[in-house]
């Protein structure tokens, strides 16, 4: 057996790590290639050495771009590598270009492929990420559904039940083992941002419709501004590089009580995430995250492919508006935060591993 992860981005490095430790746990042959859809050393290298993880064995160094130009690159650099050094199976995750790519050229190749985090949908498809996932769902060989719903979607959509199991979601496997590491690793970041624990927001904000938009980037601002003086706290927002990028070519101001740094490493963001009163997010990763941590949480969209964390009461869905947004934060942080997660044990990386050794022959 010989699986090939491929991974692109800051989320599937993450939500990849626990499938690559029960690899070699098990002694396991496989690989990684990464397509450098994150290309800079906050979004990408930081996360390997900080997750303990071993580096790719190919890296395509796509870097960002137009939605075709870079599957296009990545689909191309994926396709050479797989003719070459042909894999059991090719493991994606969620719902990227890297993973619209991986999945189009085995698919074509006719090498199995495994979708981790199957079945997710907003059913918002002026969604880019939404058309990704749809289609990786419906060439792969093997679906891994994080919950009932998931499953409940795919069967929707005419994907046979025996290509679908119920696994769970590896982002719970990866905050429980990444945080033992943050623990050994990384210093007090809060005390090191001057920080009191559960007394600040944190924000991120990198979705192209929301930060591509200056109508919409201008009011999330106007939002987390609102959220931060209505409640007394400060927001502190690790800004992506594109985001910083469009904040500065539109001239916008950095809000009041709200303060932009740097991206953070994987570990120090979730020691920041763990200790937050309150998370306001564009990211279905930080969604899922502040729901594992007990962290309520306040989505800058108009849908979330994650319902069941809104089912639960650990997040709602604001949308774009900042007087919706202001009101959510008031709402979400007053919120009882002992909801059982819904997301899974702990334990999906090590169910998919079993089911791809009885199923890929």
């Amino acid at each position: 057996m010989r699986i090939c992860i491929l991974l692109g981005t800051r989320p599937e490095i993450v939500k990849m790590s626990p499938i690559v430790r029960e690899c070699v746990r098990l002694g396991i042959d496989h690989y990684t290639i990464h397509t450098g859809q994150h290309y800079s050393y906050e979004m990408d290298r930081i996360f390997f050495e900080q997750l303990e993880l071993e580096e790719p064995l190919y890296n395509l160094n796509v870097g960002s771009g137009p939605h075709g130009q870079q599957t296009g690159r990545m689909l191309a650099g994926i396709e050479t590598i797989l003719i070459d050094d042909r894999p059991d199976i090719l493991l994606v995750q969620g719902d990227t270009n890297t993973v619209l790519a991986g999945a189009l050229a085995a698919s074509k190749l006719n090498i199995p492929i495994g979708h981790v985090e199957a079945g997710l949908r907003s059913f918002d498809r002026t969604m880019p990420e939404e058309i990704n996932r749809v289609i990786a769902d419906h060439v792969s060989d093997l679906l891994f559904a994080t919950s009932s719903t998931s499953m409940s979607n795919l069967l929707a959509e005419g994907i046979e039940a025996s290509k679908v199991s119920i696994t769970g979601n590896t982002i719970v496997d990866a905050v429980k083992q990444n945080l033992k590491i943050s623990e050994r690793k990384v210093g007090d970041i809060i005390t090191t941002l001057g920080l009191e624990k559960h007394r600040y927001i944190l924000a991120t904000l990198h979705r192209q419709e929301n930060v591509d938009s200056i109508e919409r980037f201008r009011e999330i601002m106007l939002g987390l501004e609102g959220a931060a003086l209505s409640l007394g706290q400060e927001v502190i927002l690790p800004m992506h590089p594109r985001t910083q990028k469009n904040m500065a070519s539109y001239g916008l101001p950095t809000p009041r009580g709200v303060r932009i740094i740097e991206p953070l490493g994987f570990l120090e963001f979730l020691q920041l995430e763990s200790n937050a009163s309150l998370a306001m997010t564009d990211s279905g990763g930080v969604q899922e995250e502040s729901c594992i941590l007990g962290v309520p949480c306040v989505t800058l969209r108009n849908s979330t492919e994650r319902p069941e964390t809104v089912e639960v009461g650990a997040n709602v869905v604001a949308g774009v508006e900042s007087t919706n947004i202001i009101r959510s934060a008031k709402q979400m942080i007053a919120a009882d935060p002992h909801w059982i997660c819904p997301l899974g044990d702990g334990n999906a990386a090590k169910r998919m591993i079993e089911i791809i050794m009885e199923r890929i022959k």
